[in-house]
C-alpha cells in the first residue's frame, strides 16, 4: 500500500492588510516582535499598550504607527483584520483571545498555541514576493533557520525584479500566444538579461532589456559568470557565486575546484572539468575560451568557475577579452582569494599599522628571469608579500629576496590547503624557506606570506619550518653529490 501524504494541520495563507488595521496588545518584547514582524506590510499598525517600552516607542515613532496609551479594552480591537495577544501576561492575552474571537477577528497569542486561531510564519521579505516558512509546532529556531537559508538564496533585486514582471504581464499575454512562448519569454526574463541588469542595480537597462525580449520573442543569450570559488572551504562561497551556482545550465570548472563545491549548482547543469595543475593541464587556455564562446552562442548559462578569486592569478583577463570579442555577456564575481584564507588560519595581519601598508600578490615564478620583479623592491621596504604557487621554487624566492637586501630573519608563515579541515601551517623566516621545496608531502596547494607583519601571526597550531631545514640541507647536498 502506498504511504498516505501526511496531512497539514495548519493551511498557510495570505490575508489582505494594506490600509487595514492590525493590532497589537503589549508594550514588551512580544509586542515589539510582532510589530516589526506586521511593519514590513502595508498595514495601519495599532500597538495597545498603557505601559510601553522605550524600544516599542521608538518603533511606534519611527514607522508612524498608532499608540493607544491606554489600559486594553476590547473596543481597542474593533475594526481590525487580526489580532495579536503579546503582553506576556497569560490571563489578559487570554481575555484578548477571547474578545477577539467574540468580535469574529482572527487571533495570534504569543508562545500560547492553544489559543491561536492562525500562527505567524517566517518571512522571507522580497515585497512583492514573500516566503513564508511554518513548522507546525516543530520550534522557531527551525523556522528561522530554513527563513535564513532561503533569504541566501534569494538575490536581493528579486523584489524590484518581481515588480518589473508585474508591469509588463498585460503586454506580455496580449503580444504572446499562450504556451510555450509565453513560458519561454518569462523563463528568459528572470534567467536572462533582465535579472542581470537588476542584480546589477539598473532598473532602466532591466526594463529596456525586458522590452527587446517582449518585441523580438527570440531565445535569451548566452552569458557566462567567471566565479570566484574561493580557497576550497565551502561556506567561504559568496552568497551571489551560490545563486549564480544554482542557476546555471553548465558549470566550467578548474581542477582545484572541490567536488563540495561544484555539488552546490543545480543537480541538472552540466559539468565540464578544464582542469589546470602542475604539469597537467587537461585543457589550454585557447580552448577554454573556445568552449566558453561555444556555450555563449548555444544560450547557455553557464558559470565558470575558477579557484580563490577569478581576477587573482586566474587568468579571467584573457577569457573576457575573448568573451567580448565574440560578443558574449559576461559577469565577474568576486572570490576569497587564497592569501585571505592563509591569513585567516594564522590569525595574520596582512597589514599592521607602523609595521607594514602595503601588500604584494605575486607568484613564485615571477622570480625566474634575470632581473628583479619591481615588487621585490616593496618586499625591501616593508610590504607583506603573499606567493602563490611557490613551493617548488622556494629556494630561489629566499634566494633572490635575500641577494636583494631582505633580512634572512623576515618572518614567514606556509599553509597548505588553506581554509580547509586537512589545512597544514608552518612558520619560520626566510631562511628556513628553502626547506619547502624537499617536501614531497605537501601534495596541496602552498601559500607563502613573507613580512614583517608575519610576526603578529598566532603560531599556536603551526609547525616551525627549522624543523625540516636540515632535512632539506642534507638532502640538497646529497643529490649534488651524485650529480
Amino acid at each position: 500500500m502506498p504511504q498516505a501524504t501526511p496531512k497539514l494541520n495548519a493551511f498557510p495563507v495570505f490575508i489582505r492588510v494594506e490600509g487595514e488595521a492590525v493590532a497589537i496588545v503589549g508594550g514588551g518584547e512580544e509586542a515589539l516582535a510582532k510589530a516589526r514582524l506586521i511593519g514590513q506590510s502595508s498595514a495601519a499598525l495599532r500597538i495597545v499598550s498603557d505601559a510601553a517600552e522605550a524600544e516599542l516607542l521608538a518603533f511606534i515613532a519611527a514607522n508612524g504607527a498608532i499608540h493607544i496609551a491606554a489600559a486594553y479594552d476590547a473596543a481597542h480591537l474593533e475594526g481590525a483584520v487580526m489580532v495579536f495577544a503579546a503582553s506576556g501576561n497569560e490571563a489578559l492575552d487570554r481575555r484578548v483571545a477571547e474578545d477577539a474571537r467574540r468580535l469574529g477577528i482572527p487571533v495570534n497569542a504569543v508562545d500560547r498555541p492553544e489559543l491561536c486561531d492562525f500562527f505567524t510564519p517566517a518571512l522571507v521579505n522580497r515585497a512583492p514576493v514573500a516566503i513564508a516558512i511554518g513548522t507546525e509546532g516543530a520550534g522557531p529556531v527551525l523556522a528561522q533557520m530554513l527563513r535564513s537559508r532561503i533569504d541566501r538564496m534569494l538575490s536581493p533585486s528579486l523584489g524590484p525584479l518581481a515588480s518589473l514582471a508585474a508591469s509588463l504581464r498585460g503586454t506580455a499575454e496580449r503580444l504572446l500566444p499562450k504556451g510555450n512562448a509565453r513560458r519561454r519569454f518569462w523563463s528568459d526574463f528572470f534567467g536572462g538579461a533582465p535579472a542581470r541588469a537588476m542584480d546589477a542595480g539598473q532598473l532602466s537597462q532591466a526594463h529596456d532589456a525586458a522590452v527587446d525580449l517582449l518585441l523580438s520573442n527570440a531565445p535569451a543569450s548566452g552569458h557566462i559568470a567567471l566565479v570566484g570559488a574561493g580557497p576550497g572551504a565551502e561556506d567561504l562561497l559568496t552568497l551571489r557565486a551560490h545563486r549564480l551556482l544554482m542557476e546555471a545550465d553548465v558549470i566550467v570548472h578548474d581542477a582545484l575546484v572541490p567536488e563540495a563545491i561544484v555539488a552546490m549548482g543545480r543537480r541538472d547543469a552540466e559539468r565540464l572539468p578544464v582542469g589546470k595543475r602542475k604539469g597537467c593541464h587537461t585543457k589550454s587556455q585557447a580552448e577554454i575560451n573556445a568552449l566558453l564562446i561555444e556555450l555563449g552562442r548555444d544560450g547557455k548559462r553557464v558559470v565558470r568557475l575558477k579557484s580563490g578569486d577569478p581576477l587573482v592569478f586566474g587568468r579571467a583577463g584573457e577569457e573576457m577579452a575573448a568573451l567580448r570579442d565574440a560578443g558574449i555577456a559576461y559577469e565577474v564575481v568576486p572570490g576569497v582569494t587564497a592569501a585571505f584564507a592563509a591569513a585567516a588560519d594564522f590569525e595574520l595581519p596582512l597589514t599592521l599599522r607602523g609595521v607594514s601598508s602595503s601588500m604584494v600578490f605575486t607568484t613564485g615564478h615571477d622570480l625566474k628571469g634575470n632581473s628583479l620583479p619591481d615588487w621585490a623592491k616593496l618586499a625591501i621596504s616593508g610590504a607583506t608579500v603573499a606567493v602563490y604557487m611557490g613551493r617548488s621554487v622556494a629556494a630561489e624566492v629566499a634566494g633572490r629576496l635575500i641577494e636583494a637586501g631582505l633580512s634572512p630573519d623576515t618572518a614567514v608563515a606556509v599553509v597548505e590547503n588553506a581554509s580547509l579541515a586537512n589545512r597544514r601551517r608552518f612558520h619560520g623566516t626566510l631562511a628556513d624557506l628553502p626547506s619547502l621545496e624537499v617536501r614531497a608531502d605537501l601534495t596541496g596547494p602552498v601559500m607563502t606570506i613573507i613580512g614583517d607583519a608575519v610576526a603578529g601571526a598566532n603560531f599556536e597550531r603551526s609547525e616551525p619550518l627549522a624543523a625540516h631545514r636540515h632535512e632539506g640541507a642534507a638532502q640538497t647536498a646529497a643529490e649534488g653529490a651524485e650529480r
